[in-house]
């Protein structure tokens, strides 16, 4: 059972982390894209749907936690140092995802008009998007340092 937790919690990792990072990595560019497009319904339907998988798959990323718990709690794990500094970074990236990237994607898409130029200055706009790339950066991070945990772990039978 323990073969069968770690493959779904890690091919969960792998279709729910990865495109959050990759999506909401390119949402700032887009959002500049979207303001600066002369009628840009195209540049405004991309962001748009940028915003929507990165909604979508926070949600499904919920899987990860949960075949994590249950492949520790079956390798009799839970009670581990990397494995308890590892569920407060994913607690972190979560927070990060679901309390201001997500929000700040959504004020940001109402900001930008599908017929043009939005009434947001363009400084604002870039100051927008840099935030949004700050703070994805360090959800990247929390998430690749977690990860890095999960491989290299104190006290691993794998001689990793």
């Amino acid at each position: 059972m323990t073969k069968l937790f770690l493959s779904l919690h890690v091919i969960a990792a792998v279709l729910a982390i990865g495109p959050v990072t990759v999506v909401a990595s390119m949402f700032p560019k887009a959002l500049r894209r979207a303001h600066a497009a002369p009628g840009g319904r195209e540049a405004y339907a991309a962001l748009r749907l940028l915003h929507r998988i990165c909604r979508v798959y926070a949600g499904v990323g919920i899987a990860v936690p949960v075949f994590g718990f249950a492949t520790a709690s079956s390798l009799g794990v839970l009670g581990s140092a990397w494995l308890i500094v590892s569920i407060l970074l994913t607690a972190a990236a979560a927070a990060v995802l679901v309390l201001l990237i997500l929000p700040a994607q959504g004020r940001a898409l109402a900001t930008v008009s599908p017929l043009g130029p939005g009434a947001e200055g363009e400084a604002s706009v870039h100051r927008v998007a840099g935030r949004l790339a700050m703070l994805t950066g360090v959800f990247n991070l929390l998430w690749a340092t977690v990860t890095v945990l999960m491989i290299i772990r104190p006290g691993s039978t794998t001689g990793a």
